[in-house]
């Protein structure tokens, strides 16, 4: 498979395990405000940070189900950043599986541009980088938030946002293809 095609597959997971909570749950998410959605994705990189550090989980689910939640609190986030949040459930599922659908194009878009421009560079890294790379992004989105969005020459909390997302995905190709 090419890099399009890994990138589809793993994109696909993770927007069917969206899909299937939205049944469950419908869109509840909505009454998140964006700084905690960024400490969802900050406990879910720990986490993964941490599995990374002792090499075994005491509860069976591994580090992949912790990316494709990344991914999907980033796309989260991304939506929450467009409609703010509200304080009840007032999108359907089916218009926050279009949104989901903008946002993971919109990051998927800036992925090529930047892979282009890097050669595929990810595919050197290790797994545990791109966890480094998705808390320190974190950390910097915190700042940000506690800023009020004000920066003086960084990109804003939705940049970071499709970083972290980028990030999860290549990891998730690592692991899916590369084991």
């Amino acid at each position: 498979m090419n890099t399009v095609e890994q990138f589809e597959c793993v994109i696909a997971l993770c927007r069917s395990l969206f899909e299937k909570k939205l049944k469950d749950y419908g869109a509840s998410w909505r009454i998140m405000r964006p700084e905690s959605i960024t400490d969802q994705i900050f406990i879910k990189a720990k986490r993964i940070r941490s599995l990374e550090i002792k090499g075994f989980s005491k509860i069976e689910e591994g580090i992949k189900p912790e990316f494709i939640a990344i991914v999907n609190y980033g796309v989260i986030g991304l939506i929450q950043l467009q409609l703010n949040f509200s304080d009840t459930i007032d999108i359907s599922p089916e218009e926050a599986l279009a949104l989901y659908d903008r946002h993971i194009t919109e990051s998927k878009e800036l992925m090529y541009a930047k892979n282009h421009d890097y050669d595929e560079a990810w595919r050197s890294m290790r797994i545990s980088s791109y966890t480094d790379l998705i808390l320190t992004k974190l950390y910097r989105t915190k700042e940000i938030e506690e800023h009020k969005g004000q920066t003086l020459v960084s990109e804003g909390v939705d940049a970071n946002y499709m970083d972290m997302i980028n990030y999860a995905l290549f990891a998730l190709i690592k692991l899916q293809y590369e084991d």
